[in-house]
């Protein structure tokens, strides 16, 4: 490669850094910790951190056996230098997501070495994706099982080219700290691959079968003894329920009936236009494909299929499923999708459909507000912050009518380009003018002063620990039914119970000592009088001061 060759590569990529930089800032910026989610794995390391225990994840004095701890531990690895903080573990998917752009085009160069342009392209094809755009800020576990996943077709594609050994012992490393980042779902992102070798493999094959996959073998008993060298020590430490749950109840029971989630197999088949817009309304994208099938023997192209297809088909037959659970095969698709335009030459009327997608969301967006005499009970905010988002959109959709970048990697950028925009002007209106009925700061800080000050807290209904880092609370609250409630506030005169507006109200009119809205709801805190007096006449009660060293 020349010097001059860099200088040409070298500024999309710092271009395409600056878009994952401004998702990020203005996340941070405008939205809260998103509950249930996002709070509960927060929560999760913060009661790790406090009692000290790395080895069991804890969620309000219980053990979580839902996730393994990897996620946490790298959030606590920031809290060790920085102190704790609510910034950095919203840092720790981001820059994963940051990092598996440039994997993906590093795995694009292995493929097609000689087709430079290809890697140029699959970092913005992943960053203009909707879905990837949306969970690039989000604090979820799908953009580190992403990693890992590359990290492991990496190794394979290492032990097909190089040398065996590094290449399986690369991928071993990868099942290993996948299995660490949300259990064994990493095997279906990398062993079919890896299986399938000698069906996408077009030159170069191994001269022995045996010896390849007694490779993955080892790969394999690596990736496992990586993972019980956590899950071993933590089941015995964990108690029965806990190692039940860690080796066989998240794993093969929720694959063949998950208790949450459940949708019929074909479920991600008509979501994936809207996952992966704006590439599957672009016209040049399907004149490539339609080129691909002409030669489908070429070696990357098979590659591509032997890593997307199985995955594909595997979770259309769990019973669990989330839009998230695919984000792993999106590189995959990437990396098609950047060949394919390849061989696409761009025409002037490409990027008409998107951009009239993009005129269309605009214009339904800025009609919002019209439809506040049919929908009165649609919250004010929507009216109120959507007109400046749709005329992003509909701007951006018409720019694209005129926009004719002669290069393929220039139209590629021009769609990412307005994707970004967008998300980012919907989250700096719309999210941030929803964010104060999902930012549970206020009430998170409340309950930590309540539990200072030596009062009991309990919570009516399922909890999902949306309070314990936000309050930085130092003991679990008690989690209690609505027939419960008398005998607990007799047994607790000082206690205080919270509730959601729609799982329980005492009797009478009563007034809360401290209220807050909540998605569509209000959460309320109540104390004794509220049980005693059954008047609508008390006084609240002011919030207690929160000092510094509490925050």
């Amino acid at each position: 490669m020349t010097p001059g060759t860099k200088q040409r590569i070298l500024p999309p990529y710092i271009l395409c850094t600056g878009l994952w930089l401004l998702l990020v800032l203005v996340a941070l910026a405008t939205r809260p910790l998103w509950p249930i989610d996002e709070t509960r794995y927060v929560s999760v390391a913060w009661e790790m951190w406090l009692r000290g225990d790395f080895l069991v994840p804890y969620l309000n004095g219980e053990p979580y056996s839902h996730k393994p701890p990897l996620l946490f531990w790298l959030f606590h690895s920031g809290w060790w230098l920085f102190g704790v903080n609510e910034w950095w573990p919203r840092l720790v998917p981001p820059l994963f997501a940051l990092a598996n752009l440039f994997l993906s085009a590093h795995v694009a160069r292995l493929l097609w070495p000689q087709q430079r342009a290809i890697a140029q392209s699959v970092p913005w094809i992943l960053l203009g994706a909707l879905l990837w755009t949306l969970f690039t800020t989000l604090v979820f576990f799908d953009m580190l099982v992403t990693f890992f996943t590359l990290l492991g077709i990496i190794g394979i594609l290492h032990a097909w080219h190089y040398r065996a050994a590094r290449g399986f012992a690369i991928l071993g490393l990868a099942i290993g700290l996948g299995i660490l980042a949300k259990g064994p779902v990493i095997l279906l992102h990398t062993l079919p691959l890896a299986v399938l070798a000698p069906w996408w493999m077009r030159e170069q094959r191994p001269a022995s079968r045996p010896r390849w996959y007694l490779g993955i073998l080892g790969a394999l008993l690596l990736g496992a003894a990586i993972a019980l060298a956590w899950a071993v020590p933590a089941a015995l430490r964990g108690g029965e329920e806990y190692s039940r749950a860690i080796f066989w109840g998240q794993t093969a029971e929720r694959m063949v009936q998950s208790f949450a989630h459940r949708h019929p197999w074909w479920w991600y088949l008509p979501l994936l236009p809207a996952l992966l817009f704006p590439w599957l309304l672009w016209p040049a994208l399907w004149r490539g494909f339609r080129q691909l099938t002409i030669t489908p023997a070429e070696t990357g192209v098979r590659f591509c299929l032997a890593w997307m297809i199985p995955v594909l088909i595997a979770f259309s037959l769990i019973s669990g499923k989330q839009p998230h659970y695919l984000l792993p095969v999106f590189p995959a698709f990437a990396l098609l999708a950047a060949r394919a335009l390849q061989s696409s030459a761009p025409k002037r009327w490409d990027n008409m459909p998107v951009g009239a997608a993009l005129i269309l969301f605009g214009a339904m967006l800025m009609s919002v507000s019209a439809l506040v005499a049919y929908y009165p009970d649609l919250p004010a905010w929507l009216y109120e912050n959507s007109f400046l988002p749709g005329m992003i959109s509909a701007s951006m959709g018409m720019l694209l009518f005129f926009l004719h970048p002669a290069s393929v990697l220039q139209r590629v950028i021009a769609l990412t380009l307005a994707s970004v925009l967008i998300i980012s002007a919907l989250t700096l209106t719309l999210i941030r003018a929803a964010a104060p009925a999902y930012d549970l700061h206020q009430i998170s800080a409340y309950i930590g002063d309540l539990q200072r000050a030596g009062h009991p807290v309990a919570y009516i209904d399922k909890y999902h620990g949306q309070f314990q880092f936000l309050g930085r609370l130092r003991e679990p609250l008690q989690v209690i039914g609505s027939a419960q409630v008398a005998d607990w506030i007799q047994a607790h005169p000082s206690g205080r119970l919270v509730s959601a507006e729609d799982n329980w109200r005492p009797p009478g009119n009563p007034t809360q000592e401290f209220t807050q809205p909540y998605r569509g709801k209000t959460l309320s805190i109540w104390g004794r009088e509220a049980f005693t007096s059954g008047t609508d006449d008390a006084t609240p009660h002011a919030a207690p001061a929160v000092t510094p060293e509490e925050e």
